[in-house]
């Protein structure tokens, strides 16, 4: 970017990443194809996922692939350029033009301070009450044009509600983003990910139009029959025009309520689930604390389900189809996103999860793995009120009983992936968990059982009573899912 010019985001070299060798480099967005290139470079993680969702929808908006063939052909430094290069003027960050995700002809009024567009910074109660004791306010009294691009991507794509009239993101506060990972860098990366579709216009990015107001007047929601598929990654739910010093930093932005409420919208890297049979597809939303196989329903493994209430993201569906016309390093999958409680963002997730590639007719017993783990867990938690009265201690042996059969479960992952089923796959697994579960319970619950009353010793005794009975027969689908399995396989 020249001295003196504002920055736009096609043309100019403004993305830092991380080569393979450990050097760092900034580049323009179509330089991505570089092979040596590994991964984004942002100070933070949140900008870091953002910062794939932006190249993505960047392919997806200038030169998506068609079909499978085209995806298979690929695409060129050259290419990108050319076909990025008609784009160009929607994509100036400052200046008297349309502006990258911001309202078309400007906003006037008070300004929020630069701090406030990311989606950790204190809320306006916790400033007023001077309780904002983790997250400072006032931490950036400025942002540069490159960080503030970035940040403000990352705020449209995954807002929390702001107060009154300030939307949310086209997924909600902080939603679920899963990526697949091929492991060869970021253009394969970016490249396994891209939906496929026909290449967009300027005029279907929302900046380049009028802002379509939620402000109550009529029907205001906005569909996808509304726009191309490209807005899922460019969807504009607030209201922002960027203030700019002397000196060209970002200052803060001007904000105001009534923008772009979506409806009926699927992005292709979140998945989502239903409430109950015919309601309408939520995207998936992080929780606090780890990821780990016990969440991995809908995400990571699909769930054949007649009433289809969890869905992977499309990108992972599609690569089920990729990934056979491929050699590489084995894939894995990228879960991450603000776990958030109302609009307060509490931890980020960031996750690295086992893609399934499994025979027909091994996904099922996935399921039903977790399904098992699951009822394990429950017993657990309920024997474990005769030895623990907090809920939240009975809570955290349940999560340590997630975090001990891990391995297990990973390791009969790996058995299903094999052309024949040991003979003991489901009795051995079931026993793992009950061995697991009777250790976290004796661990506790023998050290103090002679100083417990006679009627405490007798509840005690029934609570591992109920543990020692989760044998086979108390999952008999499971085991007959995996029978036939094993009855199916040649001699």
């Amino acid at each position: 970017m020249e001295q003196g010019t504002g920055l736009n985001l096609l043309n100019d070299r403004w993305i830092p990443v991380r080569l393979k060798d450990g050097a760092s480099r900034v580049i323009a967005p179509w330089e991505m194809i570089d092979p040596a290139i590994a991964a984004p470079d942002w100070p933070r993680a949140d900008l870091d996922l953002a910062c794939y969702e932006l190249l993505i929808g960047l392919i997806l908006m200038a030169a998506p692939p068609e079909d499978l063939n085209a995806w298979r052909a690929g695409l060129t430094a050259e290419a990108l350029r050319d076909a990025l290069s008609p784009f160009a003027p929607a994509f100036n960050l400052t200046g008297d033009g349309p502006r990258f995700l911001q309202e078309l002809g400007g906003l006037e009024g008070e300004a929020i301070p630069a701090d406030k567009l990311f989606i950790d910074s204190a809320g306006a109660s916790s400033a007023r009450k001077n309780a904002d004791l983790m997250v400072r306010q006032g931490r950036y009294a400025a942002l540069q044009p490159t960080l503030a691009a970035m940040t403000l991507y990352t705020l449209q794509a995954f807002a929390p509600a702001g107060g009154a009239g300030i939307r949310t993101s086209m997924r909600g506060g902080g939603p679920m983003v899963t990526l697949v990972d091929p492991g060869e860098g970021l253009w394969p990366l970016v490249w396994a990910n891209v939906p496929y579709g026909i290449p967009a216009s300027p005029e279907d990015l929302p900046w380049m139009r009028p802002t379509r107001l939620s402000d109550g007047k009529g029907d205001t929601q906005t569909y996808p029959e509304h726009g191309h598929k490209v807005e899922a990654f460019f969807g504009m739910p607030r209201r922002l025009w960027l203030m700019q010093d002397e000196d060209g930093a970002i200052t803060g932005a001007i904000q105001k309520p009534s923008g772009t409420n979506y409806a009926g919208w699927q992005h292709p890297l979140s998945p989502y689930y239903r409430v109950k049979e015919g309601a309408e597809l939520l995207p998936v939303h992080p929780k606090p604390g780890g990821f780990g196989y016990r969440n991995w329903l809908g995400v990571v493994a699909n769930v054949r389900d007649a009433k289809d209430e969890k869905r992977r993201a499309q990108a992972v569906e599609t690569w089920q189809e990729r990934a056979r016309l491929r050699r590489g390093p084995k894939s894995t999958l990228i879960v991450a996103g603000w776990a958030m409680k109302n609009a307060t963002p509490r931890s980020f997730l960031h996750s690295v999860q086992p893609l399934l590639d499994l025979p027909n007719g091994r996904e099922r017993p996935v399921e039903q793995m977790i399904s098992v783990a699951d009822k394990v867990a429950q017993v657990l938690r309920g024997a474990m009120g005769a030895v623990i009265a907090s809920g939240e201690a009975r809570d955290a042996v349940r999560e340590e009983f997630f975090v001990r059969t891990e391995p297990g479960f990973l390791a009969r992952i790996g058995d299903l992936a094999k052309e024949r089923l040991p003979e003991d796959f489901a009795e051995t697994y079931i026993a793992d968990l009950r061995r697991t579960a009777l250790a976290l319970f004796d661990a506790r619950a023998v050290p103090t059982i002679d100083a417990r009353s006679s009627k405490q010793q007798a509840e005690i005794v029934r609570a591992r009573r109920n543990l020692l009975a989760l044998g086979p027969k108390k999952f008999p689908d499971f085991v007959s899912t995996v029978g036939q399995l094993q009855q199916e396989e040649p001699a």
